[in-house]
């Protein structure tokens, strides 16, 4: 049995051509180094003798059946996730890590000089057992479970989080006065371009109407500030990961984040409740300036934009190598100053899947997901209700190579 799953995997991984990619945090997805048997020691017998060099393939493939807006359904494989990841512990204090996508593009960003495939570069020192510094191109450290997890393992993000750009070139100061609790404040760049790359050369915003449109203008000190707080209670049972934070995103346009994150974490069962409130001086998420763009002009952008995103995900390992995922989310979409823009769209997730671990001694799961997700438009902003759904197998294969 063993013998036909791992070539069902090889067939599949042989015949993948795209992929797909999203966010992590300052845990990096949480503890998933696990106790796992590397290729290396298991085909060439090679023991490690330190923990200075790590090597990692994330990958995740899936046969897909989609029901698009129109109601047409359609099928395809896809290749969900590919990501390269090294990284290391060089000496007691000097710390490393790399991870690169191998489908993003190679060219320098105008701004930071980092390809948009390289999630993250960065180094990192610690000074004794509660400071150290990091420094490099990072994921902002936004808080959230959803947003903290290993992206290969997320079947469907959340409209904020796909919507998001977080990997920025930045320093991060961590403190831990408890081994259970961890302080954190960040500098990063608040894009990886610069403000013509991310807005067009003669960008305008919307005011208090539609016909109030102003010229943008680059800001001096385009940088993002986060201070975040990880909390461990009642070994380990109960979790948070609590983040504010301001981005500069043009002259006098800023935008403000708020995420609340609590996890219940038990044996068998993991259940986290995330919220996160974006409020943008300048459409950054871009979401109701894509839904509304029939409504501006070309190189224009809404101002005082509100989202509301909030995320319940449980997991249950109902028997040994099982799993039951279920996840829900509750978004909202508003213009503030634009009265039949107030409250615009309201979105619903839901998503569930079956998952079996075939191999003790590698994080490897086989799949069965169902992903829907439902956009309703108020009457007054003359968009139309839709729905999607996507039903997907396939496999996630975190692959310890070394």
């Amino acid at each position: 049995m063993k013998k036909q799953i791992l070539l069902f995997c090889l067939g599949l991984t042989l015949s993948s051509t795209t992929l797909y990619a999203q966010g992590d945090n300052t845990g990096y997805g949480g503890n998933e180094n696990g106790d796992y048997e590397s290729l290396a020691h298991r085909v060439l017998n090679l023991e490690k003798k330190n923990d200075m060099f790590n090597v990692y393939f994330n990958y995740s493939y899936s046969f897909q059946e989609e029901r698009d807006a129109d109601k047409q359904w359609g099928s395809h494989f896809a290749d969900k996730q590919l990501r390269l990841e090294i990284k290391g512990n060089l000496t007691d204090h000097l710390y490393y890590r790399f991870r690169h996508r191998l489908n993003k593009s190679t060219d320098a960003q105008s701004q930071d000089n980092f390809a948009k495939a390289t999630d993250i570069m960065m180094a990192g020192y610690r000074f004794n057992p509660k400071i150290s510094v990091e420094a490099g191109k990072m994921c902002q450290i936004w808080g959230g479970f959803e947003f903290d997890e290993n992206p290969m393992y997320i079947y469907q993000y959340s409209d904020m989080v796909d919507n998001m750009d977080n990997f920025m070139a930045g320093v991060v100061v961590n403190y831990n006065p408890l081994p259970s609790q961890t302080f954190s404040a960040e500098i990063s760049n608040a894009y990886n371009g610069k403000f013509a790359d991310e807005y067009g050369t003669e960008a305008k915003s919307v005011g208090r109407s539609l016909d109030d449109v102003s010229p943008l203008t680059k800001a001096k000190n385009p940088l993002t500030y986060i201070v975040n707080w990880n909390g461990n209670f009642f070994g380990d049972k109960l979790q948070t990961k609590w983040s504010w934070g301001i981005q500069t995103q043009a002259q006098h346009k800023y935008s403000r984040m708020l995420v609340l994150g609590q996890k219940l974490n038990l044996p068998t069962v993991q259940w986290y409740v995330d919220y996160m409130g974006a409020f943008d001086g300048l459409d950054r998420l871009k979401i109701a300036s894509t839904d509304l763009a029939s409504s501006l002009k070309p190189g224009t952008y809404f101002s005082d934009v509100h989202y509301n995103s909030f995320i319940s995900k449980v997991n249950w390992q109902f028997t040994p190598r099982w799993n039951f995922m279920a996840e829900g989310t509750y978004e909202t979409a508003s213009v503030q100053h634009i009265e039949k823009l107030k409250n615009y769209k309201k979105s619903i997730g839901y998503i569930g899947s079956i998952e079996y671990y075939p191999l003790k001694k590698q994080d490897l799961r086989v799949f069965l997901a169902y992903v829907g997700h439902n956009n309703d438009f108020s009457h007054k902003c003359d968009l139309h209700s839709y729905s999607t759904s996507r039903i997907e197998l396939g496999f996630m294969y975190r692959i310890k190579a070394f």
